[in-house]
């Protein structure tokens, strides 16, 4: 058999600094703001009125275009799930929510992810809530 030439069906190396494709589209930064409202609420299932609260209560920061356009990135929209989680899932108030971001920011202790896995934990093995960890009773 012959060498593989430069006309080979394989491609070749990306170039350095050049950005890989994965499944068919660009790898994206996740910081960087791509979506309109619209788009965002519809990723998140909420409505876009949600949102602007959510930014009223200063638990979320889009960024903004020229002409006032908010404008969400990828590490927005996986805020607002993390919003939406505490708020149907563990019973947490908005405000309580920004305590607990505001928290995790002075002290950089990712403490949203040990509540996740401590609710997923308890649901997947049928436990009830631990009495270091009372349920909720519409309060």
């Amino acid at each position: 058999m012959s060498s593989p030439s430069a006309s080979s069906s394989h491609p070749a190396p990306p170039a350095r600094g050049a950005r890989r494709v994965f499944h068919g589209r660009l790898d994206r930064d996740p910081t960087r703001p791509v979506y309109v409202i619209s788009v965002a609420a519809r990723i998140v299932s909420v409505h876009p009125r949600t949102l602007r609260i959510y930014e009223d209560e200063g638990l979320i920061e889009p960024a903004r275009t020229p002409t006032n356009i908010r404008l969400y990135s990828d590490e927005d929209i996986r805020r607002i799930l993390w919003i939406r989680h505490l708020t149907q899932e563990r019973g947490a108030n908005l405000a309580g929510i920004r305590i607990l971001f505001e928290l995790e920011e002075r002290l950089g202790v990712r403490i949203l992810e040990a509540l996740y896995d401590e609710g997923t934990g308890e649901a997947r093995e049928g436990r009830a809530p631990t009495a270091e960890r009372p349920a909720r009773h519409g309060a």
